[in-house]
């Protein structure tokens, strides 16, 4: 998750829409991430991957923390990584990687409705999901996304592992 200063200041977090052509999740709105190669760990990983799909290269130091681990039904285990990216970014969206990428700012995330929670027939867990950009985003990004809320913004030790996904998002 990669905060930056939108235009006016204000505390924004970083999302992408995927391009329509990857092999996973293609289409898709995602926070900045991907596999972590040999030899790195989650936040070198993350710092790799920020720099790669929206061209933000930050330095170590700019690791705030780690958020849970979220398994996906995909089979995918996702380490959100926190960085603080700086107030005067620029975003390079990697057009082989990201259609789009947006700040969205964080009090927004106080929005009513911010989570909707539904049920599924297919599974036990309730579904979880974010209304950003006009758009409902659903987990794994909006977990993470409404974890990030919890914690930074409210204080509160909230867990989201048991939040499940959506059918589109299980393949």
């Amino acid at each position: 998750m990669t905060i930056v200063a939108n235009a006016v200041g204000e505390a924004c977090f970083v999302i992408t829409r995927r391009v329509s052509t990857l092999r996973n999740h293609s289409g898709q709105w995602a926070l900045p991430g991907g596999r972590i190669d040999e030899g790195e760990d989650a936040a070198r990983a993350a710092l790799r991957e920020l720099d790669e799909e929206v061209g933000l290269r930050c330095q170590p130091d700019r690791v705030l923390g780690l958020l849970d681990d979220y398994p996906t039904r995909s089979g995918f285990r996702i380490t959100p990584v926190v960085v603080w990216a700086g107030l005067d970014v620029v975003l390079r969206p990697n057009p082989r990687e990201v259609a789009e990428a947006y700040r969205v700012p964080i009090k927004g995330l106080d929005a009513p409705g911010i989570p909707k929670l539904f049920d599924i027939e297919q599974s036990d867990r309730p579904v979880l999901s974010v209304r950003i950009l006009g758009q409902d985003i659903f987990a794994p990004t909006a977990a993470v996304v409404f974890q990030f809320r919890e914690v930074a913004m409210h204080g509160r030790d909230t867990r989201v592992a048991d939040y499940d996904q959506p059918l589109f998002a299980w393949r």
